[in-house]
């Protein structure tokens, strides 16, 4: 018999809010290298390991020796990125599609003593046929007896993507591949070795070399998981690292460059030509010099350690300086040589008299100190973000009065308060300018304050436009100690 609806008395619906945005991983490093084991369409690959970087570059690529420096260090960071330069001009290649552990069953090949296929190669039709795998023993002779009968152009077997690979013998913009087809005749062996439609990846054609610059821009519009970049090639002359430096200072979102020298006028104080010189007569913020005799990518296991640094913790920023670098030989200098790296603002890991080394002096090229720059950009992107979700994720509208201004107000602080536990900001007296109730020479008992003017005071278009009134912070930063005078009187 019928019924009447529950809902008809009591009406329960459940709203679920967006799912909030996402904060930058501030840990992430991108090593930039012109191996070809990445090619120039997927440009970059993720690791969280260094036994993966080996898999894929083996042990002597500067790609690895860069990625064991970053992964060396104690405690460990966690994501590292590996980009791919177009430093000359490449060939195309074809990925053909991963084979499953059945379709790589040797029987199925050497089934085939008639095989064909045909595949366009720099714009010519090569027809294969009479392809006879019988006698093949693994996947890399089968990959062979392709190469054989392409006849200028390659077929690799990749073990660590099960895949069959083409490769054009050409290099530039005329460099080109095509799927590969049936050609009506014999066993046809396309869709065997996974390199048809629908099955292989698109073919990738080859590009002409590219500077270093255009390299990291194109990087960047690609990805923004990446903060940290460093490359892992020692070619680049001074003014493509300073073009890179540039772009890196001004591109958004923020990032930090890394670079090593091991050029020793470095050393000399009187030198102005030499990289870390030209960095710092640029004042760059964003971008980071460091001497090393013995490694040319040094600076990746500067970025190690800072990378390790979690901001949603307890006490958990630090400074680079009396840091190790495992992996790096310790540099033995005088004091004039150490004095002419420190005015520079190029950072060294050096001996001490005591049987210690330590990173020194763990600052940018102008001079400010890395773990503020770090830390700022962290506290800028999660205050932004932390905004952004409190609009976002609100069932209702953030009202554009007191005590909707005094919500975002909250929301900002709440985020502060996360930079005082982390350690980033502390008490401390502001010595900056007045705003709100906030005097210059005022001690910030909570390490911030911040102030929005009622919104009483908005301007009529301001107001119709809904926009927020200016919200004003200070915060005070923690710093840290870096050198100590103790002096002791003795009586006797």
């Amino acid at each position: 018999m019928p019924t009447l609806a529950v809902s008809d008395v009591v009406n329960v619906q459940v709203v679920m809010s967006p799912k909030a945005a996402a904060t930058r991983d501030f840990g992430s490093l991108l090593i930039l290298g012109a191996s070809g084991t990445i090619d120039t369409s997927e440009r970059i690959r993720q690791y969280s390991s260094l036994t993966a970087v080996a898999t894929d570059f083996g042990t002597t690529a500067p790609e690895y020796l860069a990625a064991s420096l970053f992964f060396s260090q104690s405690p460990q960071p966690a994501i590292l990125y590996i980009g791919r330069w177009a430093k000359a001009a490449t060939s195309a290649r074809l990925n053909g599609g991963l084979l499953s552990t059945a379709q790589q069953a040797m029987s199925n090949f050497t089934s085939i003593t008639t095989g064909s296929m045909k595949i366009t190669v720099d714009g010519t039709v090569k027809t294969l046929s009479a392809l006879n795998f019988s006698a093949a023993a693994n996947l890399n002779a089968v990959a062979s007896i392709i190469t054989t009968a392409l006849a200028g152009a390659t077929c690799v077997w990749n073990a660590n993507f099960s895949r069959f690979e083409i490769t054009s013998p050409t290099t530039g913009a005329t460099s080109t591949l095509s799927y590969a087809s049936s050609t009506g005749t014999g066993t046809d062996v396309s869709e065997l070795l996974g390199l048809v439609t629908g099955v292989a990846s698109a073919p990738v054609n080859g590009i002409v070399a590219e500077t270093l610059l255009a390299c990291v821009t194109a990087l960047a519009a690609q990805s923004a998981d990446w903060y940290g970049l460093l490359v892992a090639d020692t070619s680049p002359a001074d003014a493509d690292l300073i073009g890179v430096a540039g772009f890196i200072e001004g591109a958004a979102p923020s990032r930090i460059f890394g670079v090593t020298t091991q050029n020793p006028l470095s050393l000399d104080g009187t030198s102005t030509t030499d990289i870390a010189s030209k960095l710092k007569a640029a004042q760059y913020k964003r971008t980071f010099s460091q001497y090393s005799s013995s490694s040319a990518y040094a600076a990746a296991s500067i970025f190690g350690r800072a990378f390790t640094v979690n901001f949603q913790g307890n006490n958990t920023t630090i400074t680079l300086k009396f840091k190790q670098e495992p992996g790096v030989t310790a540099e033995g200098l005088n004091s004039t040589q150490a004095a002419a790296l420190k005015a520079k603002n190029c950072n060294v890991f050096v001996k001490y008299d005591n049987d210690t080394a330590i990173i020194q002096e763990g600052v940018m090229a102008n001079g400010y100190f890395f773990d503020e720059v770090h830390g700022l950009d962290w506290l800028q992107d999660d205050v932004q973000t932390a905004v952004y979700n409190l609009l976002y994720t609100s069932t209702t509208k953030i009202p554009q009065t007191d005590a909707g201004i005094n919500r975002i107000v909250c929301t900002v602080n709440d985020r502060l308060e996360q930079a005082v536990n982390n350690g980033l900001v502390a008490p401390g007296q502001w010595n900056g300018p007045a705003f709100g109730a906030l005097t210059s020479g005022q001690f910030l008992s909570t390490g911030y304050y911040s102030y929005a003017p009622p919104v009483s005071t908005q301007s009529q278009a301001d107001r119709e436009a809904r926009k927020a009134p200016v919200i004003q912070s200070a915060i005070k930063l923690a710093g840290a100690v870096h050198f100590v005078d103790v002096i002791i009187d003795v009586n006797r």
